[in-house]
C-alpha cells in the first residue's frame, strides 16, 4: 500500500488556500473542477514532498460539516517551530495549543480542521512567549 492524499471538506476554498498555502506553505500540485458533481478538488504538498497530499474538497453547495464529517488532524513537520508559529499568529491564526515543549503545537483552518506541527529533529528549548502562554480553545 501507498499514502496517497488525506481529504478535508472546506467551506470557503479562497480562505482554505490562505490558510493552507500563505500560512502553513504548502503547495498546490493539481485541482480537479467537475461541473456536474458541482464540486472543486485541489491537491496541496509541503514543498518537496508531493508524495503526501491533503485533496480539499469544495462541494459548490452549501453543507453543513459538523460531527462526524471531520477527523483527527493533519500533521506537519517543521524546521524551527517557534518561526512556523510566530508566522502563523502575525497572520491572525490562533495558536491553539502554543509549542511551550519545543516540540508541537495545535492550529486550526478557517473549517476547524485541527493542524499538529511538529519540530524536525530534536525538540527546541522552551522560551517565552510560548513556554507560558495557555491553551485557546479546543485542539
Amino acid at each position: 500500500m501507498k499514502y496517497l492524499h488525506t481529504m478535508v471538506r472546506v467551506r470557503d476554498l479562497d480562505a482554505s488556500m490562505k490558510f493552507y498555502c500563505d500560512g502553513l506553505g504548502l503547495v498546490e500540485q493539481g485541482r480537479y473542477d467537475s461541473d456536474a458533481g458541482r464540486f472543486t478538488l485541489v491537491f496541496l504538498s509541503a514543498p518537496g514532498d508531493a508524495s503526501a497530499q491533503v485533496e480539499l474538497t469544495y462541494n459548490w453547495d452549501a453543507e453543513n460539516y459538523e460531527g462526524g464529517r471531520n477527523f483527527g488532524h493533519l500533521a506537519y513537520e517543521v524546521e524551527d517551530i517557534y518561526a512556523f508559529c510566530e508566522k502563523l499568529a502575525e497572520q491572525g491564526v490562533v495558536i491553539n495549543r502554543p509549542p511551550r515543549d519545543g516540540h508541537m503545537a495545535f492550529v486550526r483552518s478557517p473549517d476547524n480542521i485541527s493542524i499538529e506541527l511538529l519540530q524536525k529533529g530534536k525538540s527546541l528549548a522552551p522560551k517565552e512567549p510560548w513556554l507560558s502562554m495557555p491553551n485557546t480553545g479546543e485542539w
